[in-house]
């Protein structure tokens, strides 16, 4: 049994605060054959998540604990919905559909749970949107 109570986050926000991406994730499935895809990522506010979509699955994002922004692009790279994720103002989660460009934007140290159907595949090259998100 995995309980997640304060030590295991202040852990899980250490660890991505030294990691050189500034995030870490934490797989929640119960083993290799599990072809759900559940985790935890802690983020730091300067991590770089590339816009990105996953083409099979819908993705299920919930906040456990700080501030981010969920942001929703078109095919041309074009700022279309901003999300805020926060407790201050009682926004916990969203419901991303398949193929629509997406990344976040993180406040403060962060704690999702992202939830995909199917087995992890790495996000290839088509699924990337090349734009510069700081002029967003």
């Amino acid at each position: 049994m995995l309980s997640i109570d304060k030590t295991f986050i202040i852990k899980l926000l250490s660890d991505a605060e030294h990691n050189s991406r500034r995030r870490q994730n934490y797989d929640l499935r119960n083993s290799d054959s599990d072809t759900s895809q559940r985790m935890l990522n802690a983020l730091m506010p300067d991590t770089k998540i590339p816009i990105h979509r996953h083409m099979s699955t819908s993705e299920t994002v919930i906040l456990i604990k700080g501030h981010v922004s969920e942001v929703f692009y078109d095919d041309e790279g074009n700022e279309t919905e901003r999300i805020e994720l926060n407790p201050d103002i009682e926004m916990y989660g969203v419901q991303i559909p398949a193929g629509v460009w997406h990344t976040l934007i993180v406040h403060e140290a962060s704690i999702i749970m992202e939830v995909k159907d199917g087995a992890y595949a790495p996000i290839g090259t088509k699924d990337i949107l090349c734009v510069d998100i700081e002029k967003q």
